[in-house]
């Protein structure tokens, strides 16, 4: 007995002196290194050629030390701070609306107001070019560069100068810049007699109350499912996701348990009030850009069997950021841990590796773990939230994606904003579709403008034919290869016309937008979702929403 005690004891010591030991020397590592650093740019600042801006070289050594870590670290300068600000609260000033570049006309436009914000209680419409702010010159400057200086403090007021192509007239608007706050709801309502939507954009302040009423307006209008939109939600606060759960799962469920290297990193969420409805089913849509906060939500409704989760894989992060004050007003925001949701899991898809400068490791699918939800239904970790039913949007088109995104012609913009000036008004977003004859219109705009994209049949040809002629084949297939390539030769106004229907859901959602903002888009598009449908479907079978809830893991049947 005494010679165990005496074992245990020198093996206590010796793991405390080995350990002291590893934080002495990382200690010395660290001061070591700094002084390096200190000294390396003192010399540089001494005895280089040119003088140093120390914002610029000090600033990228900065972000190359961040860059070896995660993406999520980050630091903020001053003059930065408000972005770290609009992505925590989703407020800030300004005029609110969304600008682009126009690339053939080489400005900055208006792209889509919001609803009762300045700039739509000023007239501004779709494709007016911004040429000045209080008299600074804004034609050739970019979004960001105009985006800054439609920005300021609330309550403040300028004259802004744009030109209205419909008309070619110039107009001077004076503007009171005010709190704009991102629709956390861009739209909810009801599709059919029994079946709620919540369209949710993002975990910003405040955003569970929202989420609250809209989802008791619905029950009062008469919903007995609940369809919830995760797609495209890229997280936020892991408070709100924990309050917005709560409204369907019962008080004090353990919601996360996040975990970091300090004690004070560590944190169970539970929830915290009385939920609204413990019973009504639900299906919940995610995407590969459903992140983080989102990921909380419907992994936690998961793992909870409180809801089917459908779409495709979400995005894979489990780190939770903290935000620590820095000297001369500015912030960073780093990685403190990581979280884990209620069947024991963190879905983190990628292991960020900091030793020879830094690098990702996806985690591959046959190195996750097996976990179990409530009902004993397998889960695993690692690679984001798998839907409990996998459902593929539709695909773009690409003569489609080339003109929504690659034109530099902007024929689909122009389109839409003339299509705007002519028309004083159209019908609701559930009835409003675009003419056979507009469609006309707007196939011939595409060809008189000269567009042209790169099929991929005909790059896959191309490299075919690369590899037949290194391995000595092309000559005996030439023939062929002529006929192919003379079938595969593309022709733009036949290539629209194949894809008719896809594009004009495009032009219909871009030119109700108009109109009715981003809800009527939202509920213009809705009746061509897929996925949308499908989670109709589901949930008007109860006996099939059931079964996929109440599926047993396999090593149990």
């Amino acid at each position: 007995m005494k010679k165990s005690l005496a074992a245990l004891l020198f093996f206590l010591a010796t793991t405390a002196c080995l350990n002291a030991q590893e934080v002495k020397n990382h200690n010395f590592e660290v001061a070591k290194n700094l002084d390096v650093f200190n000294n390396i740019y003192k010399g540089l600042d001494l005895m280089y050629v040119d003088t140093l801006n120390p914002q610029e070289v000090i600033g990228n050594g900065i972000k190359a030390m961040l860059n070896s870590l995660d993406p999520y670290t980050e630091y903020y300068p001053e003059e930065k701070t408000k972005d770290l600000k609009l992505m925590i609260t989703g407020k800030y000033a300004g005029i609110g609306s969304i600008i682009r570049w126009h690339q053939r006309l080489k400005a900055t436009v208006i792209d889509q107001p919001y609803k009762g914000m300045p700039a739509d209680l000023a007239g501004l419409k779709k494709g007016d070019i911004i040429l000045s702010i209080d008299n600074l010159d804004m034609r050739g400057k970019d979004t960001k560069y105009v985006s800054e200086h439609l920005r300021g403090t609330a309550g403040t007021s300028f004259v802004l100068k744009v030109k209205r192509p419909s008309t070619g007239k110039t107009l001077k608007l004076k503007i009171t810049r005010q709190n704009i706050k991102e629709a956390d709801i861009p739209y909810y309502g009801m599709i059919g007699d029994n079946t709620g939507y919540i369209n949710f954009r993002s975990y910003t302040d405040g955003c569970a109350r929202n989420v609250r009423k809209a989802f008791i307006d619905l029950k009062n209008k008469g919903a007995k499912n609940l369809v919830f939109d995760l797609r495209e939600n890229g997280g936020g606060s892991v408070q709100e996701a924990v309050d917005i759960i709560n409204l369907w799962v019962p008080k004090e469920t353990l919601i996360i348990k996040q975990k970091g290297k300090l004690p004070q990193a560590n944190h169970d969420y539970m929830t915290r009030l009385e939920p609204v409805d413990t019973l009504m089913p639900i299906v919940v849509l995610v995407s590969g850009m459903t992140a983080s906060s989102s990921e909380i939500t419907c992994g936690a409704l998961q793992d909870l069997d409180r809801a089917i989760i459908l779409g495709t894989r979400t995005y894979g992060k489990g780190l939770v950021q903290a935000t620590i004050d820095m000297p001369y007003n500015g912030s960073l925001k780093l990685t403190t841990g990581k979280y884990f949701i209620p069947s024991g899991r963190c879905i983190q898809a990628v292991n960020y590796k900091h030793s020879g400068g830094g690098y990702k490791e996806s985690i591959p699918d046959s190195l996750t773990r097996v976990f179990y939800t409530k009902n004993r239904r397998e889960v695993r970790d690692g690679g984001g939230i798998k839907p409990d039913v996998e459902v593929k949007p539709d695909t773009l088109p690409n003569i489609a994606f080339y003109i929504d995104r690659l034109d530099s012609m902007e024929v689909m913009f122009d389109y839409v904003a003339d299509y705007v000036a002519k028309h004083d008004s159209i019908a609701p977003p559930k009835e409003f579709r675009l003419s056979d004859a507009d469609f006309e219109d707007f196939k011939q705009r595409v060809v008189s403008s000269g567009f042209n994209y790169d099929p991929e049949s005909d790059k896959a040809l191309d490299q075919l034919e690369k590899l037949a002629r290194f391995e000595g084949y092309y000559q005996d297939a030439k023939e062929e290869f002529e006929a192919l390539r003379k079938k595969l030769k593309h022709n733009v106004a036949r290539d629209i016309e194949k894809e008719k229907a896809t594009l004009k859901e495009m032009i219909e959602q871009d030119i109700v937008a108009a109109y009715y903002y981003e809800a009527g888009a939202i509920e213009n598009i809705m009746y061509h979702d897929k996925q949308l449908k499908e989670a109709v479907r589901l949930l008007e079978n109860e006996e099939e929403y059931k079964s996929v809830l109440e599926k047993v893991a396999k090593s149990e049947q």
